[in-house]
């Protein structure tokens, strides 16, 4: 999808004053929500077989299409099993690789354009025993192969084939659920009360700052900060505030960029934004401008960038905060898979 047209879907879906812009695309919605429900009772009374792995499988995902700081919580989720011990997988589609054949192995030093950029994000991040393919099924089985203990299946609340043990829904915390209608009038890919059937929610805020919110069930905060730069050539690594006063490009090709950019200059930083479409490829036109200033980019189009970075690039890590309030019910929603 172009640039332009996913900024008219996002203020058709996301600003209250374009909404009745959406109407036009209601018949479509409902069409796209019966096929929804006829898809998902076929799996809930068996006529289309769910599998299940011999390890546990924990799904985390969205309702609602484009960013919603799932791959951020992903990554604190599988570090938080590690440090208990745990072995974990995590598999994914590999969305944007061409790879000619399924499922992949993934390392920190795959090649983006075969395997997915979130893919090799989550290896570099991680040390996991990362899998990609677009079979959710035989990904979960070669990471348990690999010596996957648990199985954590990013982006794959739909993916109803493998079946899981606990599901985990991001939901951004400024943007919601939108005008809460389906594709395409709306951003959800299943209805709103398919929410309130997921074991958790994670309400995710993307500028580090928590919010006061009315205490609901199995309902959790995390909070997205942007944490240090590292330069993409030489690896040198400084806080992301030392580029406080200075002008810098800025380029996204996340689902909602101007959030990245947004954090940027609250952290005082004068930003010339750049953004590319939901995982685009990464072409020098893109990331390499006539002056010397520093190009400050997401981690996800850092890994995109390394063949043709030089010493002015720097990918802007996210880390997750989650208070431990909330850590401990993850860890006892987790827990009771034994």
């Amino acid at each position: 999808m172009s640039a332009s047209a996913d900024s008219f879907l996002q203020r058709v879906w996301y600003d209250r004053h374009a909404r009745w812009l959406s109407l036009a695309l209601l018949p479509l919605s409902w069409l796209f929500g019966a096929l929804v429900a006829c898809r998902r009772a076929a799996y809930r009374i068996g006529l289309l077989p769910r599998v299940r792995v011999g390890r546990p499988v924990v799904v985390i995902g969205n309702v609602t299409v484009g960013g919603t700081g799932k791959t951020p919580f992903t990554i604190w989720l599988a570090t938080q099993l590690q440090a208990q011990g745990v072995r974990v997988g995590i598999v994914l589609r590999g969305y944007g690789g061409n790879s000619s054949h399924w499922p992949r192995d993934v390392s920190s030093d795959s090649a983006p354009e075969e395997v997915g950029d979130e893919a090799v994000l989550l290896a570099s991040r991680t040390g996991a025993i990362v899998v990609a393919g677009p079979d959710r099924v035989a990904a979960a089985e070669r990471a348990i192969e690999r010596g996957a203990e648990i199985v954590l299946s990013d982006d794959g609340l739909q993916h109803y084939r493998l079946a899981r043990d606990r599901e985990i829904v991001v939901i951004d915390g400024r943007r919601g659920v939108g005008n809460r209608r389906l594709l395409p009038a709306g951003p959800l890919r299943e209805p709103v009360s398919r929410l309130a059937q997921t074991d958790l929610r994670v309400v995710s805020w993307r500028d580090g700052l928590p919010r006061s919110l009315t205490p609901a069930p199995a309902t959790i905060q995390a909070c997205a900060r942007l944490s240090e730069a590292i330069a993409l050539v030489g690896g040198e690594t400084r806080p992301v505030e030392a580029f406080k006063g200075s002008r810098v490009h800025a380029v996204a090709g996340i689902g909602h960029p101007q959030q990245f950019f947004a954090a940027l200059q609250q952290l005082g930083i004068e930003v010339a934004p750049h953004a590319l479409p939901d995982h685009a490829r990464v072409t020098a036109a893109d990331i390499l401008f006539p002056d010397e200033l520093p190009v400050l980019m997401t981690e996800k189009d850092a890994v995109k960038s390394r063949a043709i970075a030089d010493q002015r690039h720097w990918a802007v890590r996210m880390d997750v905060m989650v208070s431990e309030q909330d850590a401990a019910a993850v860890r006892a929603m987790l827990d009771r898979l034994g």
